[in-house]
C-alpha cells in the first residue's frame, strides 16, 4: 500500500496568547521540528515571520494558516496543535474550521516549571488546553488527547504520542479512501459474511466486485514464459516449502499473477476472495497461498468473500504497518476459560509463523471435493507473542457499523489439528464472547501480531463514529461521555 510508504505530513498550529510570553513558542517550535525530522515526518505551517508573534494568535493569523492548509489539503494527514502557553482557543478552532480539513487533530500543552511561573516564564497551557478542547467540541471538531495533560515537546511521552498519532492518521486516511476488491461472491452457505456496501461507502470505503470467472479467465491467459510468471514462481518457492504436482504449481502461479494484476489495475488496498470452492472446482487449486503472500506484503486478503473481514484486516495493517490475518474463533482449549484456538485452512502470513511455512492440501474441503484440486493451504502454528484482534460488522437494520477490538497473546500450547493454528489467550474471554453472541458478530476476526488496540479504537470511534467495544479497555483510558 502506498500509504504505508508515504511520509506522514502534519499541519502544525502553534497557538499563543499575548498575555503570556510568546517567546516560549520558539523553543517548542524548534523541538517539534527536530522531532518530526527524527521520526521521518514532514510538516506544513506558516513561517515565523508571517505573524506578529511567530505563532497563531488572532483570527487574521488563523485565516492565513487555514489558506495554507487548504492549498496542501491532499498532503496533510493530521493536525498537531501545540500550546506553548495558554493559546488563543478561537484562533486554533477557526484555523481548523476554515481549512476544511477532515483529519485527526492532536492537542498538546506544554508543562510549566515550578520555579518559572513569573510573568515572563509562566505558560498556563494546563488551563489553556481545556479552553481549546472546549472550542473544538463546540465546533464539532473531533480531536485526540495526549497521554499526559501537559508534556514537554522534547520529552519521551510526547514523542510516543506523535508516533501513535502518525499511525492513527495513517489508519484514518487509509480507511477513508479504501478500495476493497471482492473477488467472487461469498459462498452461499456463509451468510455470516454478508455486509452492506452502502454503509461502508458512507465511511469512504468502496467495494469493487469482480466475478471469479473473470479472474480464472485471466489466469488461464498467463503464459509460463512471461517475466511476471517466472518472477512469481521464484517468489513462491522462496516463500514456502512445498512439493505439489507441476501442473498444480503452474495453476497457483497463474492465479497469483492474475490476482496481482487485478489488484494493481484497480489500485486495491485489500481483497475478499471466494476461496471456497469455485476456484478449486473450476481452476484446480486453492487460494490460500496467494492470500497469505498478499497479506504478508501488507495488502490484506480475507477468505470466504468476507469484505468486512478484509476491512478489519486493513485497519490493523494500517495501524501497525505489520501483516494481519483473518482467523476463525474456532475451538475451546480444554477447560481453560481464557484460552481458545483460532484457525483457518491456511491463509496466515508467513510472518505469523516465524519460520518458512509449509504448503499442503486444505483438510476440510478436500474431504468433500478431493485433494487434487485443493492444494495451496499454508500450514503451521503461529508463534507466541502479542496480538490485537479487531472485527467490524455492518448493522444493516440499524444503519450503522459496529465493531470490537482488544488485545491478548498468542501462546505456545499444543493443538494437533490440520491447517493454520493459533492458540490465543484473552483475559475475561467469556465476557468477550458473550458480547459477540449478544450483538451478532461473525466467527471471523482479524488479528495482527502487535498491540494497537488504542490506535484502532481511537480511529474508528472518534473519526468514523463506529459503535465500538474495547474489551478490557485500560481503566485510565475510559472517558465517560455525556
Amino acid at each position: 500500500m502506498d500509504i504505508l510508504r508515504k511520509k506522514t505530513v502534519f499541519g502544525v498550529i502553534i497557538g499563543v496568547r499575548g498575555f503570556f510570553n510568546p517567546k516560549l513558542a520558539v523553543g517548542d517550535r524548534e523541538a517539534l521540528y527536530g522531532l518530526l525530522k527524527e521520526i521521518g515526518s514532514d510538516y506544513v505551517t506558516l513561517e515565523p515571520e508571517a505573524t506578529s508573534s511567530g505563532a497563531i494568535e488572532t483570527l487574521e493569523d488563523a485565516k492565513k494558516l487555514a489558506e495554507l492548509f487548504k492549498s496542501r489539503r491532499d498532503d496533510i494527514d493530521g493536525i498537531l496543535v501545540l500550546l506553548p502557553n495558554f493559546g488563543d482557543e478561537q484562533a486554533v478552532a477557526e484555523t481548523i474550521r476554515e481549512s476544511g480539513l477532515r483529519v485527526p487533530v492532536l492537542v498538546q500543552a506544554s508543562n510549566d516549571e515550578v520555579d518559572k511561573v513569573d510573568l515572563s516564564g509562566r505558560r498556563d497551557a494546563f488551563c489553556g488546553k481545556l479552553s481549546v478542547c472546549n472550542n473544538l467540541r463546540q465546533y464539532g471538531i473531533p480531536f485526540t488527547d495526549t497521554t499526559l495533560h501537559t508534556c514537554d515537546v522534547a520529552g519521551p511521552a510526547f514523542r510516543q504520542d506523535v508516533l501513535d498519532f502518525a499511525a492513527l492518521c495513517r489508519t484514518v486516511r487509509g480507511l477513508r479512501s479504501a478500495k476493497i476488491g471482492a473477488l467472487g461472491t461469498r459462498p452461499a452457505a456463509f451468510q455470516t459474511v454478508r455486509c452492506s456496501e452502502k454503509l461502508l461507502q458512507a465511511s469512504g470505503i468502496k467495494v469493487i466486485p469482480v466475478d471469479m470467472s473473470v479472474i480464472i479467465a485471466a489466469a488461464q491467459k498467463v503464459g509460463t514464459e512471461e517475466a511476471e510468471y517466472k518472477g512469481k514462481l521464484d517468489e513462491i518457492r522462496a516463500y514456502a516449502d512445498m512439493d505439489p504436482k507441476p501442473e498444480i504449481l503452474e495453476r497457483i502461479v497463474k492465479y497469483s499473477v492474475a490476482v496481482d494484476r487485478f489488484v494493481r489495475d484497480n489500485d486495491l488496498d485489500a481483497t475478499a476472495v471466494q476461496c471456497w470452492d469455485s476456484l478449486e472446482n473450476n481452476f484446480g487449486c486453492g487460494s490460500c497461498l496467494t492470500q497469505s503472500m498478499m497479506s504478508n506484503r501488507l495488502t490484506p486478503s480475507a477468505c470466504e468473500g468476507d469484505v468486512a473481514g478484509a476491512v478489519s484486516m486493513l485497519a490493523l495493517t494500517l495501524a501497525s504497518a505489520q501483516p494481519a490475518a483473518l482467523l476463525d474463533w474456532n475451538n475451546n482449549y480444554g477447560d481453560e476459560p481464557d484460552i481458545c484456538v483460532s484457525t483457518h485452512c491456511g491463509n496466515y502470513p508467513a510472518d505469523f509463523m516465524g519460520v518458512k511455512p509449509k504448503v499442503g492440501v486444505m483438510g476440510v474441503l478436500s474431504t468433500s471435493i478431493g485433494p487434487d484440486i485443493c492444494f495451496g493451504a499454508v500450514k503451521g502454528t503461529v508463534q507466541p507473542g502479542d496480538m490485537t484482534y479487531f472485527r467490524l460488522s455492518t448493522e444493516d437494520a440499524g444503519g450503522y457499523i459496529k465493531a470490537y477490538v482488544g488485545e491478548g497473546e498468542f501462546i505456545a500450547k499444543p493443538f494437533e489439528m490440520d491447517g493454520g493454528i493459533a492458540v490465543c489467550h484473552v483475559e475475561k474471554m467469556r465476557k468477550l464472547f458473550r458480547f459477540m453472541c449478544a450483538n451478532g458478530f461473525e466467527h471471523h476476526v482479524a488479528i495482527s501480531r502487535t498491540r494497537t488496540a488504542r490506535i484502532v479504537h481511537e480511529a474508528v470511534t472518534k473519526y468514523f463514529g463506529w459503535h465500538t467495544y474495547w474489551h478490557n479497555m485500560p481503566e485510565e483510558l475510559i472517558v465517560p461521555m455525556l
